[in-house]
């Protein structure tokens, strides 16, 4: 009931409803569209697609601390596109290729998350990432504020 009347008075005073989902980015790589979103925000969650390490130049940089640097960055591209950023990023699933990796991804991906907000995250080894990627990162980001 207290959600109806809200929505009720934001219609009153002119605020637009927010569609109930609604997906931000059509990615492209090398000129070509993938065949999904970026992300895809439904009710207060933003569900990103899973980001590689993919630099502007359309390759896979050598390592696993560039490659997840570069994920990372793209992750943060995508909040801002819908108003968020890294302090808004609650939980976090880590794909590696070779799990001997994970304290080097570790360094980088503790260096872009806020002291004391750190997302909740799972982290697995995958036998083979699109494009032979080292890692693959797939976040969710709390919405509602906006």
């Amino acid at each position: 009931m207290l959600i109806a009347t809200a929505v009720l008075a934001m219609a009153a005073a002119g605020v637009p409803a927010r569609p109930a989902v609604e997906h931000f980015g059509k990615p492209t790589l090398n000129g070509q569209a993938l065949p999904f979103s970026d992300a895809v925000r439904v009710g207060d969650t933003l569900y990103l697609s899973g980001q590689l390490g993919i630099g502007a130049d359309g390759k896979l940089p050598d390592g696993i601390e560039a490659q997840t640097k570069q994920a990372l960055d793209h992750v943060g591209a995508i909040l801002k596109r819908a108003g968020l950023g890294y302090g808004d990023v609650f939980h976090c699933t880590a794909m590696l290729s070779d799990m001997k990796n994970w304290p080097a991804m570790n360094a980088v991906y503790v260096t872009y998350f806020p002291e004391g907000k750190r997302p909740a995250r799972s982290a697995f080894g995958a036998n083979g990432l699109a494009l032979g990627a080292l890692i693959e990162l797939e976040c969710q980001a709390y919405a509602g504020k906006r």
